[in-house]
């Protein structure tokens, strides 16, 4: 008997944390669209296409890359980028993007984490850097049934001492 409840709590446990439910929504249909704007981001930085890029992102944008360069808006995220997009060293290399981890707090709002590993990007001085393991964490509202980035912050970790 023991047994048999252990194996029902097992797969009930289970059953639960394979849904895709959070606060009593199923979220599969906006998980879906959170992940395609996620994807088109890093389409378009791959490509160089800034409009693919701010896309997903609210007019208000607040954007930090891991260099912790700071811009608020789309004009000032755009201007970056093209600065950013024009600069060969840093453009040099290949993404290696993570599927993203989502959750949603409540109906309104999705917490994205993901990863890119970035392999052969460059220094100013043409030398190769060591791979790079940046996290991003967008923040995403759901306005008029659309879901829209509204907080992006990209960090990098950091080997620990040499290990």
């Amino acid at each position: 008997m023991k047994n048999l409840t252990l194996l029902i709590s097992m797969i009930l446990l289970f059953t639960i944390s394979c849904d895709n439910k959070q606060n009593g929504t199923d979220h599969s249909e906006d998980t879906i669209a959170i992940e395609q704007i996620i994807i088109d981001y890093d389409k378009g930085w791959d490509s160089k296409d800034i409009d693919l890029v701010l896309a997903g992102y609210s007019d208000d944008i607040d954007w930090t890359n891991a260099f912790g360069d700071r811009v608020q808006g789309k004009d000032q995220l755009r201007d970056l980028l093209e600065t950013i997009f024009s600069l060969d060293f840093v453009m040099a290399g290949e993404n290696n993007y993570q599927k993203p981890d989502i959750t949603f707090p409540n109906d309104e709002i999705a917490l994205a984490r993901s990863t890119n590993i970035r392999t052969g990007q460059k220094w100013p001085d043409g030398s190769e850097m060591k791979d790079r393991v940046n996290n991003h964490l967008r923040v995403f509202k759901k306005v008029n049934g659309k879901w829209t980035c509204f907080n992006h912050m990209i960090s990098q970790a950091h080997d620990k001492m040499g290990k």
